[in-house]
């Protein structure tokens, strides 16, 4: 595929990314404090959206502890961020723990064939393990360098500062603009690495792994490759998440979060990046507002959510919606197509 292909294969990608940057820029000016902090945090919950999004929409591996390089990614810059004093480096030391931990895994998990059903469940069962762990290191010997772990009371996270300047932390509206850039930059680059020869490899892997073997690729080590790309993307949520939460707990690894992961990419519709990010923000602000009644149980809403995508609308959200607007322009295309062959007719006769 050459540059020109690539562009025309991203051109929605970079319409969606300017709506983003649009929205960047102006929600500030139109959205109180409140509702900045509130969508820092949905904004770092769409980056762990996005990143299942890429491994089991393109990479067709169900990744069911998504959240456990979300937190690991938290909890790293955490702990790092405290013992530098500072947030450059322990962003990136965020980003290397989680993924390395994933290379790790997914080694044993890939190179072992484990197949697809128990990979779910080995992902599940690590983070369930980190959820149990975390919440025992409540005393005061449990500590990482100047970080005490809290145990199930979490630890208070370092906020962002400039990258030239430790002292000089950055408020909630700049904080919101670094989580919407993270945001942006990741779809991007997601929308580019699946136009990639890497890309159109590991969703061939995904329809079927037999004949791209035959083909010869090692499909090993692409699934090692966008396991570990995914858990790098998960973990920048999980940096975002707790600098707009202001503090990470164990709860974040919990099997509520892990579902409430897998519901996203359901419902925003798998094999898209954009749908995912649009039903985290949807279902974020609707349990919220469930939240503050007790009319109704957030797990029953979801529950039913999920039962009516799954059994009338399984493709998604946005694979549903453009397949909505391919069939109403099909026939004023072949209109169109009918009367410029009447015309050229026409004028052949004349």
């Amino acid at each position: 595929m050459n540059g020109r292909d690539t562009l025309r294969k991203m051109r929605p990608v970079f319409v969606f990314a300017l709506i983003g940057v649009i929205f960047m820029f102006t929600a500030p000016y139109v959205l109180q404090l409140f509702t900045i902090i509130n969508l820092t945090t949905a904004i770092a919950l769409a980056v762990l959206a996005l990143s299942l999004a890429l491994v089991w929409g393109f990479g067709g591996i169900l990744c069911f502890g998504q959240v456990a390089f979300f937190g690991l990614g938290a909890y790293a810059y955490t702990i790092a961020a405290i013992n530098f004093g500072g947030s450059t480096w322990a962003i990136l030391v965020a980003i290397m723990v989680a993924s390395a931990f994933a290379a790790l895994l997914g080694y044993f998990v890939f190179f072992g064939r484990v197949s697809d059903v128990y990979l779910g469940v080995i992902t599940l069962t690590v983070t369930l393990i980190f959820f149990s762990l975390i919440r025992r290191t409540s005393g005061p010997e449990y500590t990482i360098g100047k970080a005490l772990m809290g145990g199930f009371n979490g630890i208070t996270s370092p906020p962002l500062n400039l990258p030239w300047d430790a002292g000089s932390f950055l408020f909630p509206e700049h904080v919101f603009y670094v989580a919407m850039a993270a945001l942006i930059l990741c779809y991007v680059f997601c929308g580019w690495l699946v136009t990639t020869h890497f890309g159109r490899v590991c969703v061939g892997i995904r329809e079927n792994e037999l004949r791209a073997e035959l083909l010869g690729y090692d499909s090993r080590l692409y699934k090692l490759g966008i396991f570990t790309i995914s858990a790098g993307i998960a973990a920048i949520g999980g940096v975002l998440f707790c600098n707009g939460v202001g503090r990470i707990t164990p709860d974040v690894f919990n099997l509520y979060n892990a579902a409430l992961t897998i519901i996203w990419v359901i419902v925003g519709g798998r094999g898209t990046l954009i749908g995912p990010i649009v039903a985290t923000f949807g279902l974020f602000y609707l349990t919220s507002a469930l939240g503050g009644q007790s009319l109704f149980n957030n797990n029953l809403v979801l529950g039913i959510i999920l039962i009516f995508f799954v059994l009338l609308v399984p493709k998604g959200l946005a694979p549903t919606v453009t397949d909505w607007f391919t069939r109403r322009r099909k026939p004023r295309r072949a209109a169109g197509r009918r009367r410029r062959a009447a015309r050229r007719t026409g004028a052949t006769e004349a």
